[in-house]
């Protein structure tokens, strides 16, 4: 132990300090400052902890204490307040470069360091200076547009008061900040591993490494005599189904008698701190019987396989789709092409871990179970929990997130400390590593896909048949309903006359498929697309005026036979010719050598309000004559509090700090439906303008101004409003045809691409994007939207790809760095919807839908190649030009 002196914020501390303890644990654990986040399991590759020491940047996961002694530390606490911030914290505010928050601190503290030594960085400067720092949610173009603005601010070229949006400005199409960014950026935002109550235990997992096995016994007995340990569960202890139920109940909290995944949860150790769990856990005696493992659909489907759930078959769900006849279309079509395609298993890498809390708040029989955690929908999440668990009176608490991109539809880790929680009676956390965050969460489903595509002589697609696999993994979750959306948006922007789909969902042993951005489209969109650009080739037509000519029209249908009745995609095709002119021309003036380049392009059509969705909200005027909206509208860093403030001030005519937003607890609001499928402006916005028209109505009708005026005027100052889809039918179970969706957002993206030969290597040099989402509530934010989304969809074409065991972290991930970053140009043309939300649907989903394809078809005009499998590596690129060169 060694005592040393430390400058923590301008204020002396007095520390005595072990040789192991690191800086991020003195901040967050001692002295409570937790704006400092910690993502990457301190192996300095997240950069979420940085805080400056003697005036530089520095990791504070790996800064020992003890070599401390004398040092000034400044975290992002000791930089301002939400009432009075720094200029840094208001430009990460103002330039929109706040999504979840999560990374922000670290991000604003490098940024701190480099402007007090080069208050005029360039681009490239910034880029070093913020190296260490990974953002899963920005795309990191608004980042580096921040760190310049406070320079501006620092050099006082300009104040934030110059270009702050005022209250009294139009609410509509003004990019507002975020009513929760400065709070994000000072790190006063709580996320869940930043609540720790007085006596608050730790909790530690026994998890299978098998990954499939009979659970012969369980041995807690040398766990539970460890020091410090107060107690252990197994699922004898769940007093309810022991099971989290989203479409069928295959999925335990613990599991019984036999282990379906790699990770899956056996035991639990709960103790007074996480070292002490973690020494018991390791002495838990487990003994498996190793059963067959089943890690490829091709396996499932065989005659003698084992199956995954006895009693069910791994064929778990399966859809055709048929209109027309597509098979006597192919045959006579003037030009066909065919492909094998296929997607990879893919984590949604939100930055924080799956952490959450969970304590008895009350006494006796009138004790509530609280859970926090970061659910994308609580009021569904808070049933499953009573379920599983057999307890009624449960609450539960959205914490701020640190990402999501549809990972939080599932519940892995709050079940688990709820169950703690309610055995021993204690607040408890479970703060899981980010190694075993990746190992127990869902993933994007993988997919293999053979696909033909007709046209005739003229260039109009006659024809579509597709056979669709798609490994579902150990556990259903919403499988088959991600199956549908592939197959209601299977069409894309394009009328397909006849088509013929086949599809199975498939159980095996591998991690196991849910909800990721997009959840379906991405992965049949990079089939469709792909053959779209080899059908354009083989027609000689340009990629771009074949994919306009084939647009649908209104009264055409979709590929479920649903005739639609407006269609903005033709607009976007103009917007965005331009930008694809001066691109093909660009790549026409490389000379001819090893780097190639390429451009291409990749479109889709984005369906929201499935048919039979509905969803409720509720607004208050309250007596401060403040209007508050309440809705489970959970805003892991998409804008929703935005979007939802924006729109009352809109409909109401009031400035924006007469409205707020209540979110986040069951107690409070109403069960609005999920935060996912791009559906929270459209439907629970939707209810809530709905309900908003109610109380103007209301205060129109008697002339009132205020609470007191309505009260007085005998009506009431609280309004519940509804929204539901027009169509509530289910597809055709043989035919897939049927109703669709309400409303659709339309993009088209092109990709600028190098190709090395040698190597193999695809730098993407810029990506843009044309979006029709409707009237714009703020710019920034759906800017934020598809710049984030284009980032991510590079990374899954190019480098992402989850291996149970093996990615571990973030290097293991390839996850997408400011090395990897380019440039973004992102066009809006705001086409007013008729069922909209004023018009307006939604883009958090459709930002990735169509980036896979159009690098992979860029990647192709630059250098002949076809990828057919992502992710498109250099060693995939390298094989596929020396298979060409032979051929």
């Amino acid at each position: 132990m060694k005592k040393i002196n430390v400058n923590i914020n301008g204020r002396s501390r007095q520390v005595v300090a072990d040789a192991d303890m690191v800086l991020l644990d003195l901040l967050r654990e001692h002295f409570h400052l937790t704006g400092t986040k910690q993502s990457c399991d301190r192996k300095g590759q997240c950069g979420a902890c940085t805080v400056i020491v003697n005036g530089k940047a520095v990791l504070s996961c790996l800064t020992k204490v003890e070599k401390l002694d004398g040092a000034d530390v400044i975290s992002v606490e000791g930089l301002g307040t939400p009432d009075n911030p720094h200029l840094i914290q208001e430009a990460f505010v103002l330039a929109g470069a706040i999504q979840c928050g999560y990374c922000t601190p670290g991000m604003i503290m490098a940024a701190k360091a480099l402007l007090d030594v080069n208050p005029d960085p360039t681009d490239d400067e910034i880029k070093h200076a913020l190296r260490r720092n990974l953002c899963r949610c920005t795309g990191y173009v608004k980042i580096i547009a921040a760190v310049r603005l406070a320079g501006r601010f620092l050099r006082n070229e300009i104040t934030p008061e110059e270009i702050r949006p005022k209250v009294t400005d139009a609410p509509m199409g003004v990019s507002h900040p975020r009513p929760s960014a400065l709070a994000k950026a000072c790190g006063t935002a709580p996320f869940a591993a930043d609540i720790n109550m007085p006596g608050t235990a730790e909790i530690v997992v026994v998890r299978s490494p098998h990954w499939h096995a009979m659970i012969k016994s369980i041995d807690c007995t040398a766990a539970e005599a460890m020091p410090g340990v107060i107690g252990t569960l197994t699922a004898k202890d769940i007093q309810g189904t022991n099971r989290l139920k989203y479409v069928v109940d295959d999925r335990p909290v613990l599991c019984e008698d036999r282990v379906r995944t790699l990770g899956d949860a056996v035991a639990v150790v709960v103790a007074e701190t996480r070292a002490q769990a973690q020494a018991a856990a390791a002495v838990v005696k487990v003994d498996y019987e190793p059963l067959p493992e089943v890690l490829s659909p091709a396996q499932a489907l065989a005659p003698d396989a084992p199956r995954i759930h006895p009693g069910q078959p791994n064929l778990c769900f399966s859809q055709p789709v048929v209109k027309g006849d597509a098979d006597a279309a192919l045959a006579s079509a003037a030009a066909v092409v065919e492909n094998h395609f296929v997607t990879q298993i893919n984590h949604q890498a939100p930055m924080e871990p799956e952490n959450s809390v969970a304590f008895m708040e009350g006494e006796g029989e009138d004790a509530e179970l609280v859970v926090m955690g970061r659910s994308i929908n609580i009021h569904l999440h808070m049933a499953i929990l009573q379920a599983a668990l057999g307890f009624e009176n449960i609450r539960y608490e959205e914490t701020f997130s640190g990402g999501q991109f549809g990972i939080k539809l599932e519940i892995f880790t709050e079940a688990i400390a709820a169950a703690a929680a309610l055995k021993f009676r204690r607040p408890v956390r479970y703060i899981p590593s980010l190694a075993e965050s990746m190992l127990i969460t869902s993933k994007r489903h993988p997919f293999d896909m053979q696909i033909r595509l007709g046209a005739d002589a003229n260039g109009r697609i006659t024809a579509l048949a597709m056979d669709m696999t798609v490994d579902n993994g150990a556990y259903n979750s919403i499988g088959n309903v991600v199956i549908n959306r592939a197959l209601h948006m299977l069409s894309s922007s394009y009328f397909i006359p006849n088509i013929k789909v086949a599809s199975k969902l498939v159980y095996t042993n591998n991690p196991w498929g849910s909800a990721a951005r997009g959840a379906g489209p991405p992965q049949a969109h990079y089939a469709l697309e792909s053959a779209m650009d080899m059908l354009a080739e083989k027609l000689n037509m340009d990629p771009l005026a074949f994919r306009k000519l084939n647009s649908l029209q209104p009264g055409q249908t979709k590929a479920t036979g649903h005739a639609v009745d407006e269609w903005a995609f033709e607009g976007i095709c103009e917007a965005i010719r331009p930008d694809y002119e001066r691109a093909v021309a660009d790549a026409a003036q490389v000379p001819d050598g090893p780097i190639r380049r390429g451009v291409g392009l990749g479109a889709a059509a984005f369906g929201i309000g499935f048919p039979g969705d509905k969803s409720v909200s509720a607004v208050e005027l309250g007596g401060d004559d403040i209007v508050t909206v309440y809705a489970a509208a959970a805003d892991p860093g998409e804008g929703n509090d935005s979007m939802l403030t924006q729109l009352a001030a809109q409909v109401l005519e009031l400035p924006l700090d007469r409205v707020r937003a209540d979110t986040r607890s069951t107690d409070r609001t109403a069960a609005s439906g999920p935060a996912s499928g791009s559906r929270v402006t459209f439907m629970i916005g939707g209810a809530t303008v709905n309900a908003l028209q109610q109380l103007k109505q209301a205060m129109d009708a008697v002339g009132a101004k205020t609470h007191a005026a309505l009260v007085a005027a005998g009506r009431p100052t609280r309004y519940v409003g509804h929204k539901a889809t027009v169509a509530t039918a289910p597809l055709d179970p043989q035919t897939g045809q049927g109703p669709s969706t309400d409303s659709d957002v339309h993009a088209i993206q092109l990709a600028e691409v190098e190709v090395n030969t040698a190597t193999g290597e695809v730098r993407v040099i810029r990506m843009t994007a044309a979006v029709d989402a409707g009237p714009v509530i703020n710019p920034n934010n759906l800017e934020g939207q598809m710049e984030g989304g284009m980032d991510m969809g590079v990374g899954y074409a190019l480098r992402e790809r989850y291996e149970a065991g093996k990615t571990t972290d973030w290097r293991t991930f390839a996850f997408p760095t400011l090395k990897t970053a380019f440039e973004m140009k992102v066009i809006t043309r705001e086409t007013a919807r008729r069922r909209g939300t004023l018009g307006v649907t939604g883009v958090g989903e459709m930002a990735m839908v169509s980036t896979a394809p159009a690098v992979i078809n860029a990647i192709h005009n630059a250098c002949g190649i076809w990828i057919s499998e992502l992710p498109a590596t250099p060693e995939k690129i390298k094989a596929a030009l020396a298979s060409a060169e032979k051929a």
